[in-house]
């Protein structure tokens, strides 16, 4: 008994160690963002203010960067969700033998430094007199994220029962109606997830960015750039701002997902009262029949 309680203690003083460690320094950049003073700092407290989120709205370059970046996501994302559809339609239908060969080379650049796969790209292009600059950071990008569509379609097409194929091709589907019918709609919400994810590690990126757009700056770079020269409150509000973003999407994503669940739960239960009361209908005929 005493042994549990002692291990229940070192988990739960791990727990808030963990918590701690992840959201003390959030709130110490949130402090800052509304502190009134011209350091990044909470301490020492100045008053309550929100002028660096007006600097921040009046900062046209910051915004120029902005739309830079989702540009660049929205053509990754266009880039990478095909490809990796493609990578892992391949894959799963390769013989066992080529099959780790080709997981293994469409892995391999997630595993690989950005500092390298940006280096690559621009002496790669080069080659072919291709400059630097925004399409170049797509190219780029696309290059690894492209990897992270495979894993979610291949993992959502290992859940599709070969069978279902099989059995539309014996009934004279075409391969094209196969895929329409059955393997695209299984594979919608891994598209969906695949969009999403290469969405943000185009939106997040930096390392291959920087090699790659040149004299362009995106909302990373720009980023960089300012606290190259020196960080201040504007970059902290710039980064509660993003946080705050980020948590309303997914309080929406969960919430929507809820909502799914108890419209797909009331649904079920519906069906299930039909069929009761079905049954009970016909059980009476059935017995008069009978006799």
């Amino acid at each position: 008994m005493k042994r549990f309680s002692v291990g229940r203690l070192l988990i739960t003083a791990y727990v808030v160690a963990f918590i701690v460690y992840m959201i003390a320094p959030l709130m110490v950049m949130g402090g800052a963002a509304i502190n009134d003073s011209r350091f990044p700092s909470i301490y020492p407290w100045m008053g309550l203010t929100l002028r660096w989120f007006v600097e921040l709205f009046h900062d046209g370059q910051m915004w120029l960067a902005v739309i830079r970046s989702l540009l660049v996501a929205l053509a990754v994302v266009a880039i990478s969700v095909p490809v990796g559809t493609a990578a892992a339609l391949v894959i799963n239908s390769a013989q066992a033998r080529f099959r780790a060969v080709l997981y293994g080379i469409m892995v391999a650049p997630i595993l690989t430094p950005g500092a390298v796969i940006g280096i690559a790209t621009i002496l790669f292009w080069n080659r072919l007199h291709v400059s630097a600059g925004l399409h170049l950071s797509v190219l780029g990008q696309a290059s690894f994220i492209s990897a992270y569509a495979m894993l979610l379609v291949l993992a959502r097409m290992q859940s599709l029962d070969p069978a279902l194929e099989e059995a539309a091709l014996d009934l004279g589907a075409s391969h094209g109606q196969v895929m329409r019918r059955i393997i695209i709609p299984h594979l919608k919400p891994a598209f969906a997830a695949a969009a999403v994810i290469a969405f943000f590690q185009s939106v997040e990126n930096f390392n291959v960015t920087l090699f790659t757009a040149g004299n362009t700056q995106t909302l990373t770079v720009y980023v960089f750039s300012q606290v190259r020269a020196g960080i201040t409150p504007k970059i902290n509000a710039l980064a509660l701002l993003m946080i705050a973003m980020s948590l309303m999407g997914a309080a929406a994503y969960g919430n929507g997902r809820r909502r799914a669940a108890q419209r797909l739960r009331a649904e079920q239960e519906t069906a299930t009262e039909d069929e009761v009361v079905g049954a009970r209908s016909v059980a009476p005929m059935a017995g008069q029949q009978l006799a």
